[in-house]
């Protein structure tokens, strides 16, 4: 089983940054692609970025030109950097990971969330 930890939310005003963070732990034989999904209350879940294993990026565009997604193979951590956030921004983030184990065997995962308050 693989667990991924999520942290980095929290309360920030109209225009400010927060960095998110993502590890994934366990039983990993290689972790192909990393990507970060929010929900807000009463709200289909939306895709916000994805890195695969080689570092290409895809963004929605929403937040396309203000969020950039990173990661770490080595420490099987993905990041999002969330700069001139906005109140529509927030939602609980999730992150996502798609993980071959051994013999093959390929999941996906998700983390328990975690919360971006963007208010004044």
């Amino acid at each position: 089983q693989v667990q991924l930890v999520e942290s980095g939310g929290g309360l920030v005003q109209p225009g400010g940054s927060l960095r998110l963070s993502c590890a994934a732990s366990g039983s990993i034989f290689s972790v192909n692609y990393m990507g970060w999904y929010r929900q807000a209350p009463g709200r289909e879940r939306e895709l916000v970025a994805t890195i695969t294993s080689g570092g290409s990026t895809s963004y929605a565009d929403f937040v396309k030109g203000r969020f950039t997604i990173s990661r770490d193979n080595a420490k099987n951590t993905v990041y999002l950097q969330m700069n001139s956030l906005k109140p529509e921004d927030t939602a609980v983030y999730y992150c996502n990971a798609r993980i071959t184990h051994t013999m093959n065997v390929i999941r996906h995962y998700w983390g328990q969330g975690t919360q971006v308050t963007v208010s004044s």
